[in-house]
């Protein structure tokens, strides 16, 4: 219902910038008030929420239907049709979503899986039992830490195509957590490191975030990591 409820405020929202924009001056928008700005911002929030199903649905179609019911007009669907065509709708879109979700797990695995084959036959690359893979930048002379452990790190995160998706360099101040509660690719190097050490990380999807993926992070995502280890807290 919550989705629902989302495409339909979308939509709408969508059929009424595209409706205000089209005029006389050929569709520049001017904002000349608070109003007028606050209502340019929803405006964009909604159709950024609206990016996943663009193709899916037809904006001139939803103008006219919007101004039919403004003007008073009686709707060409009855209300009990038109909540079972949006439910329909609304799974319609889940399913292909999911499908394209799988479609993109698959990729990414494979492309994973054909990186890493040809990145552990290069020089200075270390490969463990696990399937994780590293480089030492620099090799620090003091301790090891425990899985039970708490470090400080500065690190940067990219994907295979280099994109940075996480960096405590980025935010200016060092990263601080205990090794056990990250993921396992990073419990495993850094109790390979000693303080000190700056180690670069080529993690398998399995020891990263897995099919789920996150936020930041497409599912079935091979990371590459460059991990500095400051010091044992």
């Amino acid at each position: 219902m919550k989705l629902l409820t989302s495409l339909l405020a979308s939509i709408i929202l969508l059929g009424l910038i595209t409706a205000c924009s089209n005029d006389a001056t050929g569709g520049k928008i001017t904002l000349k008030s608070n109003q007028d700005s606050v209502s340019y911002v929803i405006g964009i929030q909604m159709a950024q929420s609206l990016e996943q199903i663009r193709e899916d649905v037809d904006t001139e179609l939803i103008i006219k239907a919007m101004r039919a019911q403004l003007a008073g007009k009686e709707s060409l669907i009855e209300d009990a049709k038109s909540q079972s065509i949006m439910r329909k709708f609304s799974n319609d879109i889940r399913q292909k979503q999911q499908a394209e979700r799988e479609q993109l797990a698959q990729k990414n695995l494979a492309d994973g899986a054909a990186f890493l084959e040809e990145n552990k036959t290069k020089e200075g690359v270390i490969t463990t039992e696990s399937g994780l893979q590293y480089i030492v930048l620099k090799e620090g002379d003091g301790p090891k830490p425990k899985a039970t452990d708490k470090v400080k790190v500065h690190y940067v995160g990219t994907t295979l195509d280099g994109k940075e998706f996480d960096s405590s360099i980025s935010r200016g101040e060092p990263a601080s957590f205990n090794v056990n509660g990250v993921i396992r690719g990073w419990t495993e190097a850094l109790q390979l490191m000693n303080v000190g050490s700056k180690y670069k990380l080529f993690i398998p999807s399995e020891l990263a975030y897995g099919a789920r993926g996150n936020r930041n992070i497409e599912p079935n995502s091979t990371l590459i990591f460059e991990v500095e280890l400051l010091g044992i807290e």
